[in-house]
């Protein structure tokens, strides 16, 4: 169109369109960093030790060493767990290492646990009638039930260790309890032929120490190691508890 002209004003702030935007669309962009959970790994293939960390409000990831523990000779109760509990750790530690390592906090535990009784360490036992036969001893009598905790951090490499040690008074069994009770196999599968926790509960009179350590894994210990390595216990809770941060 002749003689026509463009003429142009400056916009006021109701005309600006970026005024006109949502807040959220006109804000600057921040990069958002997600929050890695920690990972707890149990180097063990207990369930009593399982059963014990998941109702404390962790979900552990259990990966079986597979340590020899029959390398490892001792004439000392707490020596032979701790150093079993520390190898445990460790060869876990070093698979996770090489073949599954992922960012954030990892954490491994490992735990071995003994029966120190009348001079003697009492492992499992072999077969059912060394059961009946170390129950024909125990009975009536005490021992000590010593278990070793080894944890790693898998990032900086630092590393706690402690023994937990229980005296346990077991009952005055019959010949026929002891071969009921070792009838039902549980005897077979832990240190020591007994459980407190499991059907030789029955047969525990009384303990002088932490339960935990009788079971094959001690919360107070375990949060002493934690507290080593700079971890608070509620970062490890698993997602979804009330009191979980």
């Amino acid at each position: 169109m002749a003689g026509a002209r463009l003429v142009t004003q400056p916009l006021g702030p109701s005309d600006d369109p970026m005024q006109k935007l949502p807040p959220s669309a006109s804000a600057p962009w921040h990069s958002v960093i997600p929050v890695i959970a920690p990972r707890f790994i149990l180097a063990s293939a207990s369930p009593a030790r399982l059963r014990t960390l998941r109702a404390a409000g962790l979900d552990p990831e259990v990966v079986v060493s597979g340590v020899d523990e029959s390398i490892v000779e001792s004439s000392k109760a707490v020596t032979l767990c701790a150093t079993l509990a520390r190898l445990k750790a460790e060869a876990v530690g070093t698979r996770l290492r090489h073949h599954e390592r992922s960012p954030g906090l990892t954490l491994v535990l490992g735990c071995d646990s003994m029966l120190e009784f009348d001079g003697e360490i009492l492992g499992k036992p072999v077969d059912d009638a060394g059961a009946v036969k170390r129950w024909q001893r125990m009975r009536g009598n005490a021992g000590t039930l010593h278990t070793g905790h080894c944890l790693i951090d898998l990032d900086s490499g630092a590393s706690a260790e402690e023994v937990g040690s229980t005296t346990v008074y077991f009952a005055d069994l019959s010949d026929e309890e002891i071969q009921a009770y070792v009838g039902t196999g549980e005897p077979a599968h832990v240190a020591g032929a007994f459980t407190i926790d499991g059907l030789g509960g029955w047969f525990v009179e009384r303990i002088e120490g932490d339960a935990g350590t009788v079971i094959g894994v001690s919360l107070s210990v375990l949060r002493r190691l934690l507290i080593q390595l700079g971890v608070g216990v509620p970062e490890l809770w698993a997602p979804g508890l009330p009191s979980s941060p």
